[in-house]
């Protein structure tokens, strides 16, 4: 057999006789290429595959659902890297107010009716599915109306 140049690393290999398609070198981390890579197309081409491995990654943090805040508290320069990368993504955008997903007061002030919600437009960056609204109060007197159409009826 002639020698091959690995895909992950470009070096030449003598491939092994009984792996007549082998791309890559035996070197250790090659192999993980490899591996990543795999794993990489197959989740693109197979929705079982897909979905399987969203669940067993969901297990895995529900057994350690600590791993990324002890993760940060251990490793204070990726914190900081993370700070400093969002800073500057935030200047790019031209942002100055950033919202969080639970950003909302748990008491509402607003008083319970039918109201109209229209989106309003958005000036920082909103986490998730966050959703930046304008209420407009369309009625306040449900008393009324309730009397009202028990007397149509």
């Amino acid at each position: 057999m002639q020698s091959r140049q690995c895909a992950a690393c470009g070096r030449v290999f003598w491939p092994r006789p009984q792996v007549s398609q082998q791309c890559y070198c035996a070197d250790a981390a090659c192999q993980r290429e490899r591996r990543r890579r795999w794993q990489q197309a197959k989740r693109g081409s197979d929705a079982d595959y897909r979905d399987n491995q969203t669940r067993a990654q969901q297990a895995w943090l529900e057994h350690h659902h600590d791993y990324w805040r002890e993760y940060r508290r251990t490793h204070p320069q990726y914190s900081e890297r993370n700070r400093t990368l969002q800073r500057r993504r935030n200047a790019r955008r031209g942002v100055r107010v950033i919202a969080k997903m639970d950003a909302s007061t748990p008491v509402s002030p607003v008083p319970s009716g039918t109201y109209r919600l229209t989106p309003a437009a958005a000036e920082g960056i909103a986490k998730m599915d966050a959703w930046t609204v304008e209420i407009t109060v369309l009625s306040t007197n449900y008393a009324r109306w309730a009397a009202d159409c028990k007397e149509r009826t």
